[in-house]
């Protein structure tokens, strides 16, 4: 049978990045590690530039070799390894998902919790389906009508992680601002109504927390714009991810990603607090008539 060449995907490059930060602790040659194994050195660096599967039953091994026998982190490294390969829910709907946008799902999939504070929008996790169709018709500019459903339909499909996923629900931390409650439709007079009873729904999740910012809130960081700080299991490190017209970015390295864990305590701590947000997005409701 032919060799089918390695797609790098999220989680290939995440494995080969941690197996290369490993090695250099371990200050040992690709060709030193290779050896170990049995292997060239090109294995290794194929592998840690995400151009080779890495064999899930090797990963101990190697690891071993690294000095590197901690349980949890050789644990961690095995599941990476069966899961990398694999292909998204999200593939179905083929080029209409950008690769930026692929890359979230996948770390959103793995994800423990996240932290997201939006200005002017209602997190994506918590749209209704008519609330996102009418957020991407109007930011997606290049989309096609059918393409709007398509990324609509995915955008739904997510939510699914806040309640069904198998290893437990994702958990979400959202700081919404005051103003991102009060869009209007003209074509759909009950969109906001519906779209904040959604709200309110989701906040009796015990795995969703829920604030707004006041519109006289005192100054914050996240007035600089819309960010998620990504957590996952141990040993994996926290990812933020930062969102304009064109799409996402990635945010790594330790001191980037602790100021933006800084930031966002500060957002909730500047936020109206769960009972009082609940009470404010009521209020909001109420007013919306229709």
């Amino acid at each position: 049978m032919p060799n089918v060449r390695a797609v790098p995907t999220l989680r290939r490059r995440r494995l080969g990045n941690a197996l290369r930060a490993y090695r250099l602790a371990a200050s040992l040659s690709g060709e030193v590690a290779g050896a170990a194994m049995g292997w060239d050195e090109s294995k290794i660096s194929r592998i840690e530039n995400a151009r080779a599967r890495m064999p899930p039953g090797d990963v101990a091994a190697l690891l071993k070799a690294y000095g590197v026998e901690d349980v949890d982190a050789v644990a961690a490294l095995e599941s990476l390894a069966r899961d990398a390969g694999k292909q998204g829910w999200w593939q179905t709907y083929g080029d209409v998902v950008p690769l930026s946008y692929t890359d979230y799902l996948t770390l959103e999939s793995d994800a423990e919790s996240v932290h997201v504070y939006t200005p002017s929008l209602i997190p994506g996790l918590l749209q209704t389906g008519a609330y996102a169709r009418e957020i991407i018709a109007a930011t997606a500019i290049t989309r096609t009508a059918a393409e709007v459903t398509a990324l609509a339909e995915v955008r739904k499909t997510r939510q699914a992680i806040l309640t069904t996923r198998a290893e437990g629900p994702l958990k979400l931390w959202a700081v919404i601002h005051e103003a991102a409650l009060g869009l209007r439709s003209a074509s759909q007079p009950t969109l906001m109504k519906d779209q904040l009873r959604h709200l309110l729904d989701m906040t009796e999740l015990p795995n969703v927390t829920i604030q707004v910012m006041d519109l006289h809130a005192t100054a914050h960081p996240g007035m600089l714009g819309l960010f998620e700080v990504v957590r996952f299991p141990a040993p994996w490190p926290t990812v933020v991810n930062l969102e304009n017209l064109r799409g996402g970015s990635f945010v790594e390295g330790t001191d980037d990603v602790k100021a933006f864990e800084n930031a966002f305590e500060r957002v909730v701590a500047s936020a109206l607090s769960v009972d009082d947000s609940r009470a404010k997005i009521k209020d909001i409701m109420e007013g919306t008539g229709a």
